[in-house]
């Protein structure tokens, strides 16, 4: 195994977002940038489906993945062929290789292993420091599994530069993870060396997805809108798997992380508040909401009555305009069949967490005349 690239997930979204575009940077008739080389893609669970992804993924005939959507006006539906993926492993079965190749190739290595991907495992605190012995099987959680690799790195000594980049839907993700690993090696006994190495040489950067793909194709490839965003906070020694158009390098993450709660995720969950208040069918779909011309209209007047005026104050009202314009199209899309029902599920809780932010900017920025009825009226009955 000698790829520059690690990635732990094999969920359809990396197939879509990460995988994609290193396949289009590798690419020089794309014109997109370039690639630091392939990707080893390991499996960390025992999902049956993350299995049969692997096996596909493993033949190294790559995958398709199809584009449709609005962007710019226009109706896009085109296949791209992502060449990207030159090995799959399950951690499992392959530690060992593993082990080795974080500790002499690996340059970058990049996770999504969704919501509980983060959570420890106390069989791993069972055993503590002995994971860490060669030849010992794989520790059970994520963070385990990532200390050991990078311990075995920081026992070689090798100065190239490793960046770690998580895609997991976190606020600072790459923060949370690195003080994950950190704490766990401290309760593991390992050495304070080790966790300034950690600190010091290890580049862990925040970041912000921002893609739907709606649809797995089997058996490996996957469905997705033509909008794509990848923002990574600039940060000094950050070494990027790719150049992509998709891939945005910032000084304010938080600004990019606004964008995407404030309107898509506000958004969606006033739909939700709006399609149960007036009774519309279980099945109804974004998409219709946005043909009904009610709904479309409390949307609207949400986005530019309750929501933009907070990014004006923040002078940010430009950026906040041109989302919404992309919001709309992804909003509408003619391929996507996004169930509002679906969205409603949780819902008090994702009203606190994507309506009641922009009510408590609002007031740090001093903005008391800004009424936010429809904010305020859905948080009432949170």
């Amino acid at each position: 195994m000698a790829q520059p690239i690690l990635q732990f997930g094999t969920s359809r979204f990396m197939q879509a977002h990460v995988d994609l575009f290193v396949s289009q940077a590798l690419n020089e008739e794309d014109g997109a940038g370039s690639a630091l080389g392939g990707i080893t893609v390991v499996q960390t669970t025992s999902s049956p489906a993350s299995t049969v992804r692997v096996a596909a993924l493993a033949s190294g005939a790559g995958y398709p993945v199809r584009i449709r959507g609005l962007a710019d006006g226009q109706r896009i539906d085109r296949a791209v062929q992502c060449m990207a993926v030159r090995e799959a492993l399950h951690a499992a079965t392959h530690w060992p290789a593993l082990r080795q190749a974080v500790a002499r190739e690996v340059q970058v290595i990049v996770s999504n292993t969704a919501d509980r991907g983060y959570q420890l495992d106390d069989a791993d605190d069972a055993e503590g420091a002995a994971l860490l012995a060669p030849g010992h099987a794989a520790p059970a959680s994520f963070p385990a599994k990532l200390l050991v690799l990078l311990h075995g790195r920081w026992q070689q000594r090798l100065d190239a530069p490793l960046t770690l980049l998580p895609c997991e839907l976190i606020e600072r993700n790459g923060d949370v993870l690195r003080d994950l690993v950190i704490s766990l090696a401290r309760r593991w006994g390992l050495p304070d060396g080790f966790a300034d190495w950690l600190k010091a040489h290890c580049v862990w950067a925040n970041s912000l997805v921002d893609r739907i793909v709606s649809e797995a194709l089997q058996p490996v490839g996957a469905v997705a809108e033509p909008y794509a965003l990848w923002a990574i906070e600039r940060q000094p020694g950050l070494v990027l798997p790719c150049r992509h158009p998709a891939i945005v390098l910032t000084d304010d993450l938080d600004h990019h992380e606004r964008l995407k709660l404030f309107l898509l995720n506000a958004g969606h969950t006033y739909l939700a508040e709006r399609w149960a208040a007036l009774g519309r069918p279980t099945e109804q779909t974004v998409r219709e909401a946005m043909a009904d011309p009610e709904q479309r209209a409390e949307l609207e007047a949400l986005w530019a009555e309750d929501i933009v005026p907070v990014f004006d104050a923040l002078g940010q009202r430009a950026d906040a305009e041109a989302y919404r314009v992309q919001l709309r199209e992804r909003f509408e899309n003619p391929f996507l069949n996004h169930r509002i029902a679906d969205i409603a599920q949780n819902h008090a809780q994702k009203k606190l967490r994507r309506l009641g932010p922009v009510v408590a900017l609002a007031q740090e920025l001093g903005l008391h005349s800004l009424a936010q009825t429809r904010l305020r009226a859905a948080l009432a009955t949170a």
